[in-house]
């Protein structure tokens, strides 16, 4: 559990002070950040992997709307409702692919700075939210 939350893999976060975060890996042999966590660099092809804690806050690089349901291995609810797609640079380490809560593109801008959030993803055996990550606008 992450912030008291079930998600969809609590091997993705990180607790930090300010709120949840993604974990990623980065090589100290070329400084190459991954995510999720890998043991092995695909820039360098080198195997000196670290942990690392990815920026929570970044900027929306592009981004596209989900208006079907993806095949599976999706895990998604049945009542499926479309959701929009982005890359998010985190400065200085990567562009991560996430889901946005917004979805109005006239309230979506290149450019426009984001946070990491958990958001409700599906719901377990018992009727209990799972969360996943995504990122939200934030004023700047």
């Amino acid at each position: 559990m992450i912030a008291g939350r079930t998600t969809v893999d609590d091997a993705l976060f990180v607790e930090t002070p300010e709120g949840p975060a993604l974990r990623g890996s980065r090589c100290t042999d070329c400084g190459a950040h991954t995510f999720p966590v890998q043991d092995g660099c695909p820039r360098c092809t080198g195997s000196s992997m670290v942990d690392v804690t990815l920026a929570r806050t970044g900027t929306l690089w592009s981004w596209t709307s989900q208006g079907f349901t993806p095949k599976v291995p999706y895990t998604g609810t049945a009542a499926y409702e479309p959701y929009a797609v982005a890359y998010v640079e985190l400065p200085g380490q990567l562009i991560v692919e996430t889901r946005l809560v917004e979805t109005d593109p006239e309230k979506l801008e290149i450019g426009m700075p984001m946070e990491l959030v958990l958001t409700p993803f599906r719901d377990d055996g018992s009727g209990e939210p799972v969360h996943t990550f995504a990122f939200v606008g934030v004023s700047s």
